[in-house]
């Protein structure tokens, strides 16, 4: 059952390793047929060096497992919660990569900096709150995802304006069209949030005044690769 969307998760799940978004056993890779009801996700646990593509697990979108030898991620409910929500994703990436990760663990959303973020989103990769202990101490991973699509119901983004999330205390999740773009999405999120404690650092030996990208060079820097007008690459 759906070998190719196996196939497909389980090499998007061994390019966090080739971009060193995890180590461990940290981190999973998730990718929904839309037109079946099935999202294919990582084990919980298996090492990446080990895994095979028939290791994946598939799920259905009321989060039974319909197929896998092996349980699934335990961030699995959270996926399950993106999915139903963020009708036009088509996969997920969750990490604990380090320069995202510290962003988060300090509570703060990475700001617009400079052109190479404004490439990814037109605006700051937003720092969801942390989940309340009630919220942990029951349905802990599908709240996770409650607490992201509340964070962009309550700031007006769309999923498809900014390809991600920090999760305060925890972590980033990103998505895409497809699993390799979510995957895509994690490396760009871990280098502007490198970029951007750098940038904080260093401007706090000068004067720090003038760090923050002009809105019109953010939306031109944007709009050129996502826009209704765009003209980056090639058709």
């Amino acid at each position: 059952m759906l070998e190719e969307l196996k196939q497909k998760v389980f090499e998007a799940n061994l390019q966090l390793v080739k971009y060193n978004l995890v180590v461990l056993t940290w981190g999973n890779v998730s990718a929904i047929d839309r037109e079946g009801g099935l999202f294919v996700i990582k084990p919980s646990g298996v090492p990446y060096d080990t895994m095979t593509a028939e290791d994946m697990v598939v799920m259905d979108l009321n989060g039974n497992k319909v197929e896998g030898e092996l349980n699934p991620s335990s961030d699995t409910p959270t996926h399950l919660e993106l999915y139903r929500q963020f009708k036009d994703i088509g996969g997920i990436v969750h990490t604990h990569s380090s320069w995202a990760c510290s962003w988060a663990q300090s509570g703060r959303d990475i700001p617009a900096y400079g052109t190479t973020h404004a490439d990814y989103t037109n605006g700051a990769v937003p720092c969801a709150r942390g989940l309340t202990q009630s919220e942990v101490e029951g349905e802990y991973e599908l709240n996770t995802g409650k607490v992201i699509v509340e964070e962009f119901d309550k700031r007006g983004i769309s999923p498809a304006e900014c390809p991600a999330v920090l999760i305060h205390r925890h972590g980033p999740f990103t998505w895409g069209k497809d699993a390799f773009k979510a995957v895509e999405n994690a490396l760009i999120l871990e280098e502007v949030a490198k970029m951007a404690y750098r940038t904080e650092a260093i401007s706090g030996f000068v004067d720090n005044s003038n760090i923050g990208i002009e809105p019109y060079l953010l939306d031109k820097h944007y709009q050129r690769k996502h826009g209704t007008n765009a003209y980056y690459g090639q058709r």
